[in-house]
């Protein structure tokens, strides 16, 4: 069987992080959802996504076809009801299209296939918040998935550990004289990763292959280091999607940081209002602040942007792409995409000269910044133009 999972109708509720990869790409326990869904079904999956994405993530369809709503996590009876799907049916649960079984080419109304009710709770990726809000959900899913009937690498005599049970170390992961805590959930230590000494962690937690937590890190329960990444300072229930770095002292706390991003020394994140009401958020589907029904929300950063040192950013502060945030004060908590400056005031930022420092920065992780990463972004800049429209 042929598996595609394709974007949905939580697309631009996920921007600004859906304005670079499909939905099936983000990262949220200790893998992308399209690792996921592979694991689950033990084999390949293609993608429905936005026509500028899909020269990079094209679409294969053979004769019978299942097609999966990305925002779903995959969980055995989900799998088991999406495999016992009969052509012409659709999975739905509450109201929304979950996967349907369809023929190669063929015409498809949803509306107006056979429905099947999905019989348990699923979880899903709806709104960017539910990143790092379900991320010790789907850590503690994904350390159950991939560590089964394996054996862990020896814990160093030097590391301090409690629940060694719900610690796995992948061969070639480096740790020495840290605290690991996995008594409230599993800690995930990937292959060639490394925790430096003095280090403080509490699970549920991932560190990804090849990812670095320098010394005297303070990481508490619910956080995700995506691959590659170094962090540093103190970092609470947050996710990195991958080869970002915040090395240095500095607080994040509640939020999620794209890929390519770099945190400047000493900044830091309000995750708490004042008056410890909701935090409204950024909401790219109505342009306007919607209301995440959370107390805790933080810094959502999308690929590619940066800040400088001791930059301070306000409780629900949505940051798009290829943005660079500097300057004393708090900037406005909305950041559309390739902005330059801060609470100053905001210029645009060419994309020539965002070209030049994405190419430096892929470059020392060994990576192309190729026509293809041109073309998305130059997508985007032009999308985003309305954002920038009273720039300087």
């Amino acid at each position: 069987m042929n598996y595609i999972l394709f974007d949905g109708n939580f697309r631009n509720q996920l921007l600004p992080f859906t304005y670079t990869r499909p939905v099936a790409d983000i990262r949220v326990g200790i893998l992308t959802i399209r690792e996921k869904w592979e694991h689950f079904l033990e084999t390949t999956t293609s993608t429905i996504t936005e026509d500028y994405l899909s020269q990079r993530w094209p679409l294969v369809e053979l004769e019978e076809n299942i097609f999966i709503n990305a925002a779903f996590l995959p969980s055995t009876a989900l799998v088991a009801q999406i495999k016992a799907l009969k052509k012409n049916e659709v999975l739905i649960y509450d109201d929304i299209y979950v996967a349907f079984k369809a023929a190669e080419d063929a015409e498809v109304d949803l509306d107006h296939l056979t429905p099947v009710d999905l019989t348990e709770s699923p979880l899903i990726i709806q709104n960017t918040w539910d990143i790092f809000s379900k991320n010790s959900l789907a850590i503690e899913a994904d350390f159950k998935l991939i560590t089964a009937g394996r054996t862990s690498a020896e814990i160093p005599a030097s590391v301090h550990c409690l629940g060694k049970e719900n610690i796995f170390i992948e061969e070639g992961a480096n740790v020495n004289m840290a605290s690991l805590n996995a008594e409230n959930g599993p800690i995930y230590i990937g292959k060639n990763a490394e925790i430096m000494e003095g280090s403080l962690v509490r699970g549920p937690f991932a560190l990804c292959e090849h990812a670095t937590l320098k010394m005297g890190a303070k990481i508490y329960g619910g956080t995700t280091i995506g691959p590659h990444s170094k962090v540093g300072g103190e970092v609470n229930n947050s996710v990195i999607l991958g080869y970002s770095n915040k090395g240095h002292d500095g607080f994040l706390g509640n939020s999620v940081l794209g890929e390519w991003c770099n945190i400047g020394a000493d900044s830091n994140n309000s995750n708490l209002k004042n008056n410890y009401a909701p935090v409204r958020l950024w909401d790219y589907e109505t342009e306007g602040f919607a209301d995440t029904g959370l107390q805790f929300c933080g810094l959502m950063m999308a690929d590619h942007s940066k800040c400088g040192i001791n930059t301070m950013f306000n409780t629900g502060t949505v940051v798009g792409v290829s943005a660079n945030i500097y300057g004393g004060g708090f900037p406005r908590n909305f950041i559309p995409s390739f902005a330059w400056g801060g609470s100053s005031g905001m210029t645009t930022y060419k994309t020539q000269k965002a070209f030049e420092v994405a190419e430096r920065v892929m470059q020392r992780r060994d990576i192309d910044f190729t026509e293809e990463d041109k073309n998305i972004l130059t997508h985007i800049f032009d999308e985003t133009e309305k954002y920038r429209k009273n720039f300087k």
